[in-house]
C-alpha cells in the first residue's frame, strides 16, 4: 500500500522560494535586464550579457497543488542546468487577489522578462493579456482551449504553450459508483468565475445526464462562500463533486468538515483536495506536472519555437483516497483498492 502523510507534502515543498504578493521582491537577482522576445520567436539565446535569462513565475494563490508545481518547477530547472547562475526567477504570488495578479503580470511585461511561467488558469489568462509579446508557458490549465489561450493544443500558434492538469471526468464518477454506489444526486460546488471549473462541470453534467444521475449545484465567487455553498446542498444530494477549482481548493478544510458532518463523500478533481480532507479522486501528480513544465521552458530558452511544443497533459493517473475521511463518513474501502491506490490519512 502506498501511503501519503502530511510529512510527504512537507518534503515536496523543500525548495526555497520567496512567497510574496504583488509588491514583493524577486526570489533571486542574478541577471541583468534583457529585451522581451518577439511574438513570433522563442526567448533569445543571448538574453543577457552573461547568457542568463529572467523568468517571471506567477501564482494566483496558495494551495497544495499549485505549491507543488511551483517547488518542483524551480527544482527541476536547476536539475536541468538552469540554476540561479543562469536564470533569475522572479516569483510572485497574487494571494487570491485578481487586481494583484494583473499588476504582477503587467510588471513582468514592463520589466521585459524573457519568459513568463503562469501557474493555474487565471494566472495564464492574465499573463497572456498583459504580456502578449513575451513567451508564456502555463502550468495546470485544465482546458486551455476554453480559456482561449490556444486554438490548437497540438501546434500552438504565437507565444503560448504549457501543461494541462485535465483528467477524465468519467473515471472519477466510475470511482464514485464503486466506492459509494447508489448515488442518485450529486452536489456540484465550484466557482462560476473560473473557466477551468466551468469547462469540467459541463463535462460532469453530460456524464451524469448519460447515466441518469441527477445533480444540484451551488456556485461561489470567493473562498468565504464555500462553507455556506456546501451546507446549502446537504440533504439534497448523496455525494459532492468539485473539479480542479482554485477557489474551492483553498477552502477545502471547511468544505470537507461540512461533508464529514453530513456523512457525505467529496469526489474531487485534484489529489491535493483529497489530502486536505476530500474523500477520493482519480488524479495526477502535480510534482510531475511542475517538472514537465520546466522541461518545456528549457526547450523555449534553447530556441525551440513554441509552435513546435504542443500542450502536454499527464496520462498516468492514480486513484487517491483519504482513509480518515472514509472512516468519518462511514465508508469501508475495498482491500483491492487499498492495495493499489495512493492512500492519505
Amino acid at each position: 500500500m502506498k501511503k501519503f502523510f502530511a510529512a510527504t507534502i512537507a518534503v515536496l515543498m523543500t525548495v526555497s522560494l520567496a512567497a510574496c504578493g504583488g509588491n514583493s521582491t524577486p526570489s533571486s537577482s542574478t541577471a541583468e535586464s534583457s529585451a522581451p522576445a518577439s511574438s513570433a520567436a522563442p526567448a533569445s539565446s543571448d538574453a543577457g550579457s552573461d547568457g542568463s535569462y529572467r523568468i517571471g513565475l506567477a501564482q494566483i494563490m496558495e494551495h497544495t497543488s499549485l505549491n507543488q508545481i511551483r517547488d518542483s518547477f524551480t527544482a527541476e530547472m536547476e536539475a536541468l542546468g538552469y540554476g540561479p547562475d543562469k536564470v533569475e526567477i522572479d516569483y510572485q504570488n497574487a494571494q487570491s487577489d485578481q487586481s494583484n495578479l494583473n499588476s504582477i503580470c503587467q510588471k513582468f511585461a514592463g520589466d521585459g522578462k524573457d519568459l513568463i511561467v503562469a501557474i493555474a488558469t487565471p494566472t495564464a489568462i492574465s499573463a497572456a493579456a498583459a504580456a502578449p509579446d513575451i513567451p508564456l508557458v502555463f502550468s495546470a490549465v485544465t482546458d486551455p482551449v476554453a480559456a482561449k489561450l490556444v486554438e490548437n493544443p497540438g501546434a500552438p500558434e504565437g507565444n503560448i504553450t504549457g501543461t494541462s492538469d485535465a483528467i477524465p471526468v468519467d473515471q472519477v464518477f466510475e470511482l464514485m459508483d464503486r466506492l459509494t454506489p447508489g448515488v442518485e444526486t450529486v452536489g456540484l460546488v465550484y466557482n462560476l468565475g473560473e473557466v477551468n471549473s466551468v469547462a469540467v462541470i459541463e463535462q460532469a453534467k453530460a456524464y451524469l445526464d448519460s447515466k441518469g444521475i441527477g445533480y444540484v449545484e451551488a456556485t461561489v465567487t470567493n473562498t468565504s462562500e464555500v462553507q455556506q455553498a456546501a451546507q446549502s446542498l446537504v440533504g439534497k444530494c448523496q455525494a459532492f463533486y468539485t473539479p480542479i477549482d482554485n477557489t474551492v481548493a483553498t477552502a477545502m478544510p471547511v468544505y470537507a468538515e461540512v461533508a464529514k458532518q453530513a456523512g457525505l463523500p467529496i469526489y474531487t478533481g485534484a489529489d491535493s483536495m483529497v489530502i486536505d480532507g476530500g474523500f477520493a479522486t482519480v488524479g495526477i501528480d502535480y510534482t510531475l506536472l511542475g517538472k514537465q513544465t520546466a522541461a518545456m521552458v528549457v526547450k523555449v530558452l534553447e530556441g525551440t519555437p513554441i509552435s513546435e511544443i504542443p500542450v502536454e497533459t499527464l496520462d498516468n493517473f492514480a486513484t487517491v483516497v483519504n482513509t480518515t475521511t472514509a472512516e468519518a463518513i462511514g465508508v469501508t474501502l475495498p482491500e483491492d483498492l487499498l492495495s493499489s491506490a495512493i492512500v492519505v490519512e
